[in-house]
C-alpha cells in the first residue's frame, strides 16, 4: 500500500530513526529534518549522520542528504529517505505535509505546534497533547512504553537510564566540561573498566566498567558540560546491536503509526456521518 501521506520527522537521531523506518516501509513519504551539526550517541543507527556523510544506512533502508524540493523527490523516487537541514522546519510548509512527527528528544518542546499539519505527533515529555500537539507517545521504559496520549503529558524525565545486569546511571556518560571531543575509540569497540575512551581538552573520559561501546557522540563535536556523548553496554555478546534499531526505538515506532493510523480512520468515520 501507498499513502499519499507526507510525514516530516523533526530529528533523526536512534529514536527517531525506528519510526522513520517503519513508516517508510509501511508506504509513507518520509521526509527527515536536522540541524547542520547532529549530536547523536547512536551514530551507526541514526539517519541523522547523512547530514555529515552525504548518506547513511541503517539496517536495510539508506538515507541520503538533499538540498532542495527537487532532490527531496528523487530520493523518494529512488526509494531512498531524505534529510534536509531545516531546524525551523521551514520544509513542512513547502510540501504541505499531512503530518509532523517531532522526535528531536530534547526534553522540550522547540517549536513543533498543532498549526504545523493535518496531524502533530510528538516523542516524549515536554509537550502537551491537545494542546501542543494532537498526541504524544510515551518514551519511558516501562508498562507504558509506546502508549497513545492524547491529553496531558508523558512521564517527566528522569535522567535515569534503564538497569541492563546492574547498571545504570554507569552507562551513559556526560561530558565533564565544554569543548571538543577527541574520540579514541569507536563504536563497536570493547573498552575495559578506567581506559580512556575519548578526552575534552586535557580532560580524559574513562569507561565505568567493563562492557561493550555502543554509543559515542561524533569525533571533533563541539559539546556543552553535561551533554550525553557516549553509551556502554555490559553485554559483550551484543555487538550486533549496535548496529540495528533498539527494541526501544521499534517500541516507539509502533506508538506512531498506531497514532496516525487511528486518527485516519477517526477522521474517516467523522466523514463518513457528515
Amino acid at each position: 500500500m501507498i499513502f499519499d501521506d507526507i510525514v516530516v520527522v523533526r530529528g533523526g537521531g536512534d529514536l527517531a530513526t525506528g519510526t522513520i523506518q517503519k513508516l517508510h516501509r509501511c508506504g509513507f513519504k518520509v521526509l527527515v529534518l536536522e540541524v547542520a551539526n547532529p549530536t547523536s550517541v547512536r551514530r551507526k543507527v541514526s539517519f541523522s549522520e547523512a547530514v555529515y556523510d552525504g548518506k547513511a544506512q541503517v539496517e536495510e533502508l539508506t538515507a541520503v542528504r538533499v538540498n532542495s524540493l527537487d532532490e527531496i523527490n528523487k530520493a523518494w523516487n529512488h526509494k531512498n529517505i531524505p534529510v534536509i537541514i531545516d531546524p525551523k522546519g521551514e520544509y513542512i510548509k513547502r510540501l504541505q505535509a499531512n503530518i509532523v512527527v517531532d522526535a528531536i528528544m530534547a526534553k522540550k518542546n522547540l517549536g513543533t505546534t498543532k498549526a504545523m499539519a493535518d496531524m502533530t505527533i510528538a516523542l516524549g515529555p515536554g509537550f502537551v497533547a491537545g494542546t501542543d500537539v494532537d498526541v504524544v507517545i510515551e518514551t519511558s521504559r516501562g508498562h507504558d512504553l509506546g502508549k497513545l496520549i492524547f491529553k496531558g503529558m508523558a512521564k517527566r524525565n528522569t535522567g535515569t537510564p534503564g538497569m541492563i545486569e546492574g547498571y545504570s546511571i554507569e552507562r551513559v556518560i556526560y561530558a565533564p566540561r565544554d569543548g571538543r571531543i577527541m574520540n579514541k575509540t569507536d563504536i563497536g569497540a570493547i573498552v575495559e573498566k578506567d581506559e580512556v575512551i575519548a578526552c575534552i581538552g586535557d580532560v580524559p573520559i574513562k569507561a565505568a566498567f567493563y562492557g561493550l561501546l555502543r554509543g559515542i557522540i561524533k569525533n571533533r563535536s563541539e559539546v556543552k558540560a553535561g551533554f550525553k556523548i557516549a553509551d556502554i553496554d555490559p553485554r559483550i555478546s551484543e555487538k550486533a546491536n549496535c548496529y540495528t534499531i533498539s527494541d526501544k526505538s521499534r517500541n516507539i515506532a509502533g506508538g506512531v503509526l498506531e497514532a496516525i493510523l487511528y486518527m485516519k480512520n477517526i477522521r474517516c468515520r467523522q466523514l463518513s456521518y457528515e
